[in-house]
């Protein structure tokens, strides 16, 4: 459906959404001339208590090496609150949405299966009980990601950084997750 946005492609805009006190960005997975075909496909991954980001980091780093395994290339940031994106760039053009999202939740049930104890795909609130949770979901026309360096409106505004998998592997390896919080 036809649809009236703000494009910030510049920094005047950029400043002029910040002075509206638009604190958290949110950007699609696709850019406007091409709606229906993705350019990213996403891995929200999102823990549950008592997991928290080092969970989260370990998921990702599980995502990383079967994605690594079929030739495909990930990036990771942090979402600004309590998880972290996983992202694939899609190099090829006219991939549309249902098979990104097909294939994510293919991946989500993959590692739910050989991670039980710390994964889990399924959407059920019930059902994510101190797990991570793979949200395959977000690989679709009508949602959106926290843009990379957004803040999180929340009591003390969080950023949504990209990390290096080095970084990622540092970072869990100490088991500080207060690391990857940066205000």
């Amino acid at each position: 459906e036809r649809m009236t946005v703000c494009l910030v492609n510049d920094l005047e805009t950029l400043i002029w959404a910040e002075n509206l006190a638009s604190v958290e960005l949110h950007v699609p997975l696709a850019r406007v001339r091409s709606s229906n075909t993705p350019d990213v496909l996403v891995f929200d991954l999102d823990p549950d208590d008592p997991a928290g980001l080092l969970e989260c980091a370990r998921v990702a780093l599980i995502i990383r090496d079967l994605l690594s395994g079929m030739g495909l290339a990930a990036y990771v940031k942090t979402s600004g609150k309590k998880g972290l994106h996983v992202y694939v760039p899609l190099n090829r053009g006219g991939t549309p949405f249902e098979h990104t999202k097909t294939f994510s939740k293919a991946v989500a049930g993959i590692v739910q299966k050989h991670y039980p104890d710390l994964v889990t795909a399924k959407m059920a609130k019930k059902e994510r009980d101190g797990k991570v949770f793979i949200n395959w979901s977000q690989n679709d026309s009508s949602k959106t990601m926290i843009c990379v360096y957004s803040l999180r409106a929340r009591e003390a505004p969080i950023v949504s950084f990209p990390l290096t998998w080095k970084e990622l592997e540092d970072l869990t390896g100490r088991g500080k997750p207060e690391k990857f919080i940066i205000l």
